[in-house]
């Protein structure tokens, strides 16, 4: 299966294993909870989505790769305890505390968490000396003397033989003690995983046109190349980044992060030309309505994988005003449950000790989202922003020393009326670009598959979909009735696999 369908293969078994009943207590209890083992090659996103499941289901998550660790930091170190057996003392071996079974507890006391995930990466690749213990830890839940507390649950990763030669093989025992999933690399499941997340239109729109250069290991007289999924999300970054701070990434960069030589010559080659679209459309001029008559027929003219990078550079500068309107909102809704607090407690602390609490409480909240991994980028934005805009108001309260909490409060709800006219001033102007896209499109590309892939790629982005959902878009709802995309879908796709760069 593809990575997004062990994602939920993962997550119904989570879902099960923490189902209580009328007591309270596991319906399956936990020495029956069989690990989770998911057995795929290495850098298709397997530690990307226990961290989307740990976020899903609000529980904890704690990851560690068992390559990394010792026999001692596993199960503990050893020290000598005295004890009487039929009247006589004896010198008993026993271990302290193993580093992993800490590692949860102090979860649970940071963050208050009682339920979460533990993941063991390259399970099957442990040391000689630690795997008995591995075995043991996977058949009964425990490092030495020290169980897993209940209501964490385990999953466990490694890679198949021919990607590592450490790894071990598990005897029919073991495996008859764990859920197994075998995981291939998919692009079309990493692809929706990517548009979500905001890999580099250049890696998207590349891979739209070459799909077997997404995943590739190989053995060559020179040792392995390889490209892996972990590779094209990490030289995104660094591109955006080097992009950021007007560095040119260049096929030096990008060897770093696609070790296969080929691979890497062919996008550097890519992203030279991509980076010329940018230039040539001026992308800001379409959103604004502004393009010219040169640059609509420019497009008219152009091949389909020009046309497809275009619609990437179209779809990443209209989906990071969607990722901010929704932002803003979520930012929105935080800051008024903060105010909200901040009102019940004004008449008995006094403003400056309400809204100090409210910042306390948000960035303990932070904290232990970071600290738990179960938070989501746009909600550490979302948190960041209210403590910054909490502090300014406390600074503004200070100044102004209103004479009685009403009129401190006053203060609060006229800057938060601003806040929210300037949402709905964002939002208004984000659907105006949306529109000049779309009127671009169809002035540029008339009834062809362009059209289709932007309806689909609105659709399946997050943010796109919950801004179209929200303030709705005209032009959206048409084209996606009448081009039937769901119908033409397969088709586009088979074009785009036959396209040669």
């Amino acid at each position: 299966m593809n990575i997004k369908e062990a994602k939920q293969e993962i997550k119904n078994a989570m879902t099960a294993y923490f189902t209580k009943n009328e007591f309270g207590e596991y319906v399956i209890p936990a020495n029956r909870q069989r690990p989770v083992f998911l057995m795929g090659p290495p850098g298709i996103g397997k530690t990307a989505i226990m961290e989307q499941i740990a976020e899903e289901l609000g529980v904890g998550l704690i990851s560690y790769s068992m390559t990394h660790h010792t026999r001692q930091s596993a199960l503990g170190l050893p020290f000598i305890e005295k004890k009487n057996y039929g009247g006589k003392e004896y010198d008993v071996s026993e271990y302290t505390m193993s580093e992993i079974i800490a590692s949860v507890y102090d979860m649970m006391e940071e963050t208050g968490l009682k339920e979460g995930i533990l993941f063991l990466d390259e399970i099957n690749c442990v040391s000689e000396t630690l795997a008995p213990v591995m075995l043991q830890f996977l058949q009964y839940k425990i490092f030495g003397k020290h169980k897993v507390p209940d209501g964490w649950i385990i999953v466990t990763a490694g890679n198949p033989p021919e990607y590592n030669n450490s790894v071990r093989e598990f005897d029919v025992v073991t495996w008859d003690r764990l859920k197994r999933i075998d995981v291939e690399a998919d692009y079309n499941a990493w692809r929706e995983y990517a548009l979500n997340t905001g890999v580099h239109p250049a890696v998207l729109t590349y891979l739209d046109i070459k799909k077997s250069n997404f995943y590739s290991i190989e053995t060559t007289v020179d040792g392995k190349s390889f490209v892996t999924a972990r590779g094209w999300s990490d030289l995104s970054d660094m591109i955006r980044l080097y992009e950021q701070n007007g560095i040119k990434p260049n096929e030096k960069l990008i060897a770093q992060y696609l070790q296969n030589k080929k691979i890497a010559k062919d996008f550097a080659i890519y992203y030279d030309l991509f980076v010329k679209y940018r230039s040539d459309y001026q992308v800001d001029t379409i959103l604004s309505g502004k393009a010219d008559d040169a640059i609509r027929q420019r497009a008219k003219n152009a091949k389909f994988d020009e046309r497809l990078s275009l619609l990437g550079l179209l779809l990443d500068g209209i989906n990071e005003y969607f990722k901010n309107v929704y932002r803003s909102e979520l930012t929105l809704t935080e800051l008024l449950n903060s105010l909200k607090n901040v009102r019940m407690e004004l008449g008995r602390t006094g403003a400056d000790a309400a809204i100090s609490k409210q910042i306390k409480a948000r960035k303990t909240e932070l904290s232990a989202g970071r600290t738990a991994s179960n938070i989501s980028a746009d909600k550490i934005y979302a948190l960041n922003k209210v403590v910054s805009v909490l502090e300014d108001d406390l600074a503004a309260i200070s100044n102004d020393h209103p004479a009685s909490p009403e009129d401190a409060f006053k203060l609060l709800k006229e800057d938060f009326d601003k806040r929210t006219k300037g949402l709905k001033k964002q939002a208004e102007e984000s659907g105006e670009k949306l529109s000049n896209v779309f009127r671009f499109c169809d002035e540029a590309f008339a009834d062809g598959q362009e059209l289709v892939i932007l309806v689909t790629e609105l659709t399946i982005n997050y943010h796109s979909a919950h801004f179209i959902s929200r303030y709705g878009c005209k032009e959206y709802f048409e084209h996606n009735k009448a081009l039937l995309f769901y119908e033409r879908q397969k088709e586009i796709i088979q074009s785009i696999e036959d396209l040669k760069l």
